[in-house]
């Protein structure tokens, strides 16, 4: 669904419904406060909060202002997971299947200007096999070994199964809710629907503009940062030339940003962008035809309280801890992420990899499942939202599928999602799909990609605590990379540690060791003149399940949950000073 972020100017306003909602577990009579927009999960010690798989539901009173009357007015969610239900008065007026991207609910005819309803979310929170990310469907756990075939374990996954267990198949928690903006959007009944815009190096931006309505003009201004009229034009596609264009760079250059100023009939939109081309030529990523290399940790969405919910103060926060690091990138694993983490990227000159949910996939059976073109129309979806963004030079189509135990089935899925996204794409930015620790010899997926992202860890899940071997491994595995002339990323690398554990020797789960496995892969990343990017994992530790190998969470973290720095993050701190 094309939407545009919602924004206030002298034709549009918007109502923000954040705040203390009612709540409650579908089958409960009472009602409680919930916070909006945050996951519900860690809003109480009741532990349903945090193990309930099924419907919640959200309710609170919203009135349509009457100045609004003869406007055009909908609700837009940017985010409720995983699947949701909107009502209105009790009268269904939206289903949105999926978590991470925005929907709207028109109010025509529901709800009139002056007029109050009773406004309710179900938010359904199952995870499956026909959903992404992907769940477990009540087989064994993603981390640990559940020793099958033993009776009396068995019994006991039985009874889970009846009691509706719904296990992620992916190593982050299933944080759900109404965890992004809700909004009362109003403009005027012909309206602007979507903007496009492809700049080029040259000043030249075509541009397409799609509206509700053909009565009036489309009239587009390019406004430079300090306000100024650039070009100017008329009709609903077209080029405009930018005269001495400035261009969009991640920092330590500049991240200039243009405005494209629309108008049609009574209705206006400001649409910033940059003006920037990315390409991929021979092992090299050009961005403004010079190369680029990736070097900044993957992130999550995921802090105390708030859980995934949008937090712009700690989006500035964290944004502001990759520059201390001198990072310039992260993927946004693994998931798309709210989009004002993109406007704040766009505008402080951060380079984002952007990925679709498609987590989990890791059983080879699931190319037989109804999930290919549900996961072509999120993609479309995620392009849609995010095309104008500088900041995103590259599509992810997923993370860590199955794609060497059936590799010719894998390809049949993926390589078609792969032409998907370059025809659904204005801009044509390279894709990619994340690759597991696998079979690379095998696999036709990830080599087939613009970029090669591969996660390994070589001395952590394997080789653990023996970093020679580690290193001789991944020399070789880099060997055959090389042959392959392809550009390739490190996309993911880490081992989990304890904050404050040290030892006098570097072994596994110190601060030291930490440092010591990062120093070892790096030696092996830069003798490879095709390596042309690293994205240590994790940013800052981050909540899961729980398991027998996750102790309060994944603590890969270079930052702890609350965002205070480990060794680690001192020494890339001082590591991509001179990259």
């Amino acid at each position: 669904m094309k939407t545009l972020y919602p924004q206030n100017n002298a034709a549009r306003m918007m109502l923000d419904l954040g705040g203390v909602w009612d709540f409650r577990f579908r089958g409960d009579t009472d009602w409680q406060p919930a916070a909006v927009p945050a996951s519900y999960n860690d809003q109480s010690p009741d532990p349903r909060f945090r193990s309930f798989a099924g419907i919640v539901e959200y309710r609170r009173k919203i009135t349509l202002p009457a100045c609004w009357k003869g406007l055009r007015a909908c609700l837009r969610f940017d985010g409720v997971a995983h699947n949701a239900r909107v009502l209105l008065n009790g009268r269904e007026i939206a289903f949105h299947r999926g978590g991470f991207l925005p929907f709207e609910a028109e109010l025509e005819g529901f709800l009139a200007p002056g007029e109050t309803a009773e406004l309710t979310v179900e938010a359904d929170n199952r995870i499956s096999h026909d959903t992404l990310p992907i769940g477990t469907e009540g087989e064994t756990a993603f981390f640990g070994s559940d020793n099958p075939g033993i009776p009396s374990v068995e019994a006991g996954k039985k009874l889970q199964q009846e009691r509706g267990i719904n296990r992620p198949a992916f190593d982050f928690f299933n944080y759900t809710g109404i965890h992004r903006p809700v909004r009362i959007i109003a403009t005027p009944r012909q309206f602007i629907r979507d903007i496009t815009l492809v700049p080029s190096t040259d000043g030249k931006v075509r541009y397409g503009v799609e509206t509700e309505g053909t009565e009036g003009r489309v009239r587009i201004e390019i406004l430079d940062a300090e306000g100024k009229t650039a070009a100017q034009g008329e009709g609903r596609e077209g080029i405009l030339t930018i005269p001495e264009p400035r261009l969009w760079e991640p920092r330590p250059g500049t991240p200039y940003l243009y405005c494209a100023r629309v108008t049609f009939g009574g209705d206006l939109y400001e649409q910033p962008f940059g003006i920037r081309e990315v390409k991929v030529e021979g092992t090299r990523f050009l961005i403004n035809g010079k190369a680029f290399r990736f070097h900044g940790p993957c992130k999550h969405e995921d802090s105390p309280f708030h859980g995934r919910g949008t937090d712009c103060c700690l989006n500035v926060t964290d944004i502001n801890l990759y520059h201390w690091l001198n990072a310039n990138c992260f993927r946004t694993s693994h998931y798309p992420y709210a989009e004002e983490m993109y406007r704040l990227c766009d505008r402080e000159g951060i380079v984002i990899v952007d990925e679709t949910p498609a987590v989990g996939m890791w059983a080879s059976e699931q190319y037989g499942w109804n999930l290919a073109d549900y996961h072509k129309q999120v993609l479309a979806d995620m392009i849609a939202r995010d095309k104008n963004h500088p900041c995103v030079v590259m599509w992810s189509l997923g993370n860590e599928p199955d794609t060497d135990t059936m590799p010719d089935r894998a390809y049949e899925y993926w390589y078609p999602l792969y032409e998907a996204a370059h025809r659904m794409d204005p801009q044509d930015r390279p894709v990619t799909v994340v690759g597991c620790q696998n079979r690379y010899d095998r696999d036709r997926v990830i080599r087939s990609m613009d970029v090669v992202m591969i996660n390994r860890y070589y001395g952590w899940y394997n080789l653990s605590g023996d970093l020679d071997a580690a290193k001789y491994a991944f020399r070789r595995e880099l060997d055959w990379w090389e042959k392959q002339n392809k550009p390739v990323i490190l996309s993911e690398y880490g081992a989990d540690t304890v904050a404050g554990l040290h030892g006098a020797v570097a072994e596994m789960f110190t601060e030291e060791y930490q440092v010591a496995f990062y120093e070892a892969m790096s030696e092996c990343l830069d003798e490879r003149d095709f390596v042309i990017g690293e994205m240590p994992w994790n940013f800052a530790d981050f909540a899961t399940c729980q398991g027998p190998m996750r102790a309060g969470g994944n603590r890969k973290g270079l930052f702890t949950r609350d965002r205070r720095p480990k060794m680690a993050a001192h020494w890339f701190r001082e590591r991509w000073k001179h990259l």
